[in-house]
């Protein structure tokens, strides 16, 4: 863990909104979503870019994208997800992330006139309501 990074302070469990941990990852909710339920996977590990990262390790973090894209579809009723990792240019935050944003039919991720990433807030217990539909969706065996 780096000292002062704030996904590494989430690995340590300074993250309430988690919505799964393991010895590899840990997902949480964007405090600024997209949509709500837009996920952020991060490695246990400190790692700034996903190309600092070693291939064994890059793994898990898709495994789960691909069990959040499904549990989107049925604990939150999205159609599909959207996943992104940022390298360098538009990463926020210099530890590797993956973006997991649920999906519905004409959303309009990408606005005319703004481009995507128009952010949000949640409203107050929202965000809890969503990362415990979440959590409950991940504690199901994949398929």
């Amino acid at each position: 863990m780096r000292e002062g990074c704030v996904f590494c302070a989430v690995v340590g469990g300074a993250e309430h909104l988690a919505v799964y941990r393991d010895d590899h990852v840990v997902a949480f909710l964007d405090h600024a979503p997209v949509f709500p339920g837009h996920t952020l996977i991060v490695p246990a590990r400190h790692y700034p870019t996903i190309e600092d990262m070693p291939e064994s390790e890059i793994a898990p973090l898709f495994l789960l994208a691909r069990r959040l894209s499904i549990a989107f579809r049925t604990a939150l009723g999205a159609d599909g997800s959207f996943i992104a990792v940022n390298t360098r240019i538009s990463q926020s935050v210099p530890h590797v992330h993956v973006h997991v944003v649920p999906r519905r039919k004409g959303d309009a991720l990408f606005s005319p006139g703004h481009g995507m990433w128009m952010r949000r807030r949640y409203a107050d217990g929202e965000a809890e309501k969503i990362a415990a539909k979440l959590r409950a969706a991940l504690e199901s065996p994949a398929p």
